[in-house]
């Protein structure tokens, strides 16, 4: 791939033959913004896709939302969200919109089956066509919609005709600006794009992303200002981390790495295979810094192995993670057996980099 961000991450063998190669980049930042590792271009820009949802939250508990309407941390955490779509997801997503005044039929998210397979399996048994509170962006659509009730109650007149998800919408302009001052890049830094979910969505370099993940963990010592938007860091990451189960669900990689990092990691995927991480104060080490990862796989991981894989590889070489801790989540890598359809062995797939160091 000449002249391209990205570099050989990950391989996957038949027998002793390297079959398939991987590209991608990575960047690791301290909370004061120095570079302490990278793989690739640690400036390479692509869009965060989900893994963007905590800072698309921000400006809605900086404006005391989750007080006014008296959230729960699982409640919170659901608007940090790409959940599965079971059962339990949807009942947080309809005591959001109870306790917001919000109605399912206004989420302009779409619909899709649940990421969940048993839930999707039981819909299907059901005969069950899934809804938008299924879909793994309700919540953070949820938190938008209250949001804009929120501006309204304050006196700001919003025109009604204007969707929610527009990126001319004053709440959408709010949530890049506090993206954008998170990552320390002015708002015409980032580019825009559409979602999945048809909310705006942000591209900016892995190195500043990063950033943002590590000032999330320590707004303090990131000098996050205005002071309502620190505690809304610390509000959203003490929420991901209590309720790992609704940021993503069962067997999934976010929620099975926080509930073994207990409190040390805030992790979130996003599309395309994209990936943060925030390393609390002290995950490396005592007096270690809060850090932030960024990283991408560049071919969009469609069978979702690579990234989770190389995550891992990166905690590891970082040591955030101990053996014990690292041997606890071996179904998702680093290194992995490649088997056909008679469950035979033909092969490997593994990490293949070593990170570069400040």
């Amino acid at each position: 791939m000449p002249n391209s961000p990205y570099l050989p991450i990950f391989e996957l063998t038949r027998g002793k033959t390297v079959e398939s190669i991987h590209y991608g980049a990575a960047a690791a930042v301290d909370v004061h913004g120095k570079l302490l590792a990278w793989y690739g271009d640690p400036q390479a820009v692509t869009f965060l896709r989900s893994t963007a949802k905590p800072f698309q939250a921000l400006p809605f508990i900086e404006h005391d939302g989750h007080q006014i309407y008296g959230l729960s941390p699982k409640e919170i955490a659901l608007m940090c969200a790409s959940h599965g779509g079971t059962d339990e997801h949807v009942a947080i997503a309809r005591s959001i919109q109870s306790k917001c005044g919000v109605n399912e039929s206004e989420l302009l998210c779409g619909v899709h089956e649940p990421l969940d397979a048993a839930t999707a399996q039981m819909l299907r048994e059901r005969n069950e066509a899934p809804t938008p509170n299924r879909h793994n962006c309700s919540g953070k659509h949820c938190g938008m919609l209250a949001f804009v009730k929120i501006k309204r109650r304050a006196g700001e007149t919003i025109p009604s005709e204007l969707p929610y998800i527009d990126p001319s919408h004053p709440i959408q302009r709010e949530i890049l600006h506090a993206f954008a001052d998170m990552c320390n890049l002015k708002a015409e830094q980032v580019a825009l794009g559409v979602d999945g979910c048809s909310a705006p969505n942000f591209a900016a370099p892995l190195q500043s992303a990063a950033l943002a993940y590590a000032r999330l963990c320590d707004p303090e010592s990131g000098e996050v200002q205005p002071p309502k938007r620190a505690e809304a860091c610390r509000v959203i990451v003490t929420a991901m981390m209590s309720h790992p189960e609704m940021v993503g669900g069962p067997g999934r990689f976010d929620t099975c790495l926080m509930q073994i990092a207990k409190g040390r990691i805030v992790s979130k995927e996003g599309a395309e295979a994209y990936q943060g991480l925030g390393l609390m104060p002290g995950a490396l080490g005592p007096g270690s810094p809060a850090v932030g990862i960024a990283i991408k796989i560049a071919d969009g991981d469609d069978r979702r192995i690579v990234r989770e894989a190389v995550t891992l590889e990166i905690l590891r070489q970082l040591g955030a993670l101990t053996e014990s801790e690292l041997g606890a989540m071996s179904a998702f890598g680093p290194q992995s057996p490649r088997f056909n359809w008679r469950k035979v062995v033909v092969g490997e797939a593994y990490p293949a980099f070593r990170l570069n160091w400040a």
